[in-house]
């Protein structure tokens, strides 16, 4: 493979300190810059958030621009549906877990696709994403579809 994943995804937001405090919190991530777009200071305003080693989110916050406000379904919401974050471990992955449960952004499900294990929450700004790590129990060949609880999360753990 020529890829070492994905550098960067670009949101748009109408709270930047909300979101930048909601990842750092959760995620453990890092505001690497907040400021004008432009080194001239220019445009809007722009934070890059450190989610992983080569990941970022690039987040705009544009004065009048009301697409953050926008929520739709699954596959209705344009060429980009939704984010899914890599957890670092199964351990980082349950942290994460219990910190989006302790913030309000996601419930306790946790879906077993066979592979992968997924926990799915709403950031800030009700923008739909998921955390996934390589499921601990995973069997070769077996894949299941969403509403699959994980055996290892049972409900109201």
């Amino acid at each position: 493979m020529l890829l070492d994943g994905f550098n960067h995804v670009a949101t748009l937001t109408n709270d930047s300190a909300r979101l930048q405090s909601f990842y750092e919190q959760v995620f453990d991530a890092v505001v690497v810059h907040d400021g004008a777009e432009h080194a001239d200071g220019s445009g809007p305003r722009l934070s890059i958030i450190k989610v992983g080693p080569h990941n970022e989110l690039n987040v705009f916050e544009i004065d009048g621009n009301t697409e953050a406000d926008r929520q739709t379904p699954m596959f209705a919401r344009g060429r980009l549906d939704h984010l899914a974050l890599q957890a670092a471990s199964f351990e980082a992955f349950t942290t994460i877990r219990d910190r989006l449960i302790a913030s309000g952004a996601a419930d306790d499900f946790v879906t077993d696709f066979g592979q992968m294990l997924s926990v799915f929450f709403r950031d800030p700004d009700g923008m739909e994403c998921e955390v996934s790590v390589t499921n601990p129990d995973a069997q070769p060949g077996v894949h299941h579809g969403p509403g699959n609880r994980s055996a290892r999360f049972p409900a109201g753990e």
